[in-house]
């Protein structure tokens, strides 16, 4: 039993939970709900997306409150209010009669993606052993596929009618309401307070050669990531949809593999502590090139998409967790500033890569868009290889 109750044992549960909450429900219900809203509040596709850039523009926005929050008052509120917001958020989605209301749930729940996930490495810091410390942060990261799996499971008894969207997101906002509980108890105490005289991290600091990396791979898979959620559902249904499956319901199938194997993310500290950061970071933007190819030649195929889905789902949760180790060497004692930093690159990926995918596709056809979005992941791929080596962090 005093295993079970270690610090690191229970920070790493609560950040598991809170990133499954955050980035399931939170970051990625509305577009797994959206048939249901759709027809709710007969949403035109313009209305849907601004209410989808509303939550992202609340995640991007929470971000470096998250890191202000965390260093004047403790990772377990910055963490406490992200689980409240989202709590809040999704009850108001759950009751909401108006697409003015749904779009303030949305983003209320959006912010909770900001809040809850980077203080948890300065929380590591502080609590989990350096020797474990990677595959702690991994555990993490990997909450989002197991939230993400449950949401798509969700989503797809609504969709066959077998429960209301509505209840669905109740059952969100008690989530919500069991993470702020969750979090009083994983998270440490907040520090003392730094004395007046003692210098903070400026802007300045975050930028250093060694950073580079990071930031690019942050950039790049942002992009790429936001291009698969994006268009995949729509080149699997244009294209014909999958084999005896209804095409509303091949989102959900995307993913349900998506956060399934996602799971492999749980494995990322191990394996990174055995081949190294350049060989992993190859593996997982070769596998993301991988995917964009397979949505691209083959989106009828079931056993393409699921392997194209399920490669997506296994990258983005072990970058994920790169991201947040990586960080926590770069800047030892402020770790959350620069994992803020990353996201804040990953996010604007997010918003350039459908951007500029989108164009493509109407000008050369959605073919040609996924093999082009396909480059940058594997120059990454070859990029990494080649040169990381010389100046990647070493572990400490």
């Amino acid at each position: 039993m005093r295993t079970l109750l270690t610090p690191t044992v229970r920070l790493t549960t609560a950040g598991l939970i809170a990133t499954a909450v955050a980035f399931g429900p939170a970051r990625m219900g509305f577009g797994l709900f959206l048939p249901a809203f759709r027809e709710e509040f007969a949403l035109s596709t313009s209305m849907a997306g601004m209410i989808a850039s509303a939550g992202f523009l609340a995640f991007l926005a929470a971000l470096p409150a998250s890191a202000w929050i965390g260093r004047r008052f403790g990772e377990r509120v910055a963490v406490t209010t992200g689980a409240v917001a989202a709590s809040i958020g999704f009850a108001t989605v759950a009751m909401a009669g108006t697409s003015g209301i749904l779009a303030l749930g949305i983003a209320l729940a959006g912010t909770s993606a900001g809040l809850c996930w980077a203080p948890f490495n300065d929380a590591a810091e502080r609590v989990v052993p350096s020797e474990v410390r990677a595959t702690a942060l991994s555990v993490v990261s990997t909450g989002t596929t197991f939230g993400v799996a449950a949401a798509a499971g969700l989503a797809l008894a609504v969709t066959e009618g077998a429960l209301d969207w509505r209840g669905a997101w109740v059952g969100f906002a008690l989530s919500g309401l069991a993470l702020a509980a969750i979090a009083r108890v994983g998270l440490p105490p907040a520090r003392k307070p730094a004395p007046e005289s003692s210098p903070g991290m400026a802007a300045g600091d975050l930028i250093r050669r060694a950073a580079v990396p990071l930031y690019g791979a942050a950039l790049c898979f942002g992009m790429t990531n936001a291009i698969f959620l994006s268009f995949a559902a729509d080149r699997v249904v244009a294209a014909g949809g999958l084999p005896g499956l209804p095409d509303e319901v091949a989102s959900v199938v995307i993913f349900l593999a998506y956060g399934v194997f996602g799971v492999l993310g749980l494995a990322t500290g191990r394996i990174e502590a055995r081949i190294g950061l350049a060989p992993l970071l190859c593996l997982i933007f070769a596998a993301a090139a991988l995917s964009l190819i397979l949505i691209a030649v083959a989106p009828t195929m079931w056993i393409a998409v699921i392997a194209a889905s399920g490669l997506h789902g296994a990258s983005i949760m072990m970058v994920s967790a790169v991201f947040s180790f990586w960080s926590v060497r770069l800047f030892p004692g402020r770790s959350t500033f620069g994992f803020t930093a990353a996201l804040l690159c990953m996010a604007a990926g997010s918003v350039l890569g459908p951007a500029l995918a989108g164009l493509l596709a109407a000008a050369q056809g959605p073919l040609a868009m996924f093999l082009a979005a396909a480059a940058p992941p594997l120059a990454a791929a070859l990029w990494f290889g080649a040169r990381l080596k010389r100046i990647q962090p070493s572990p400490p």
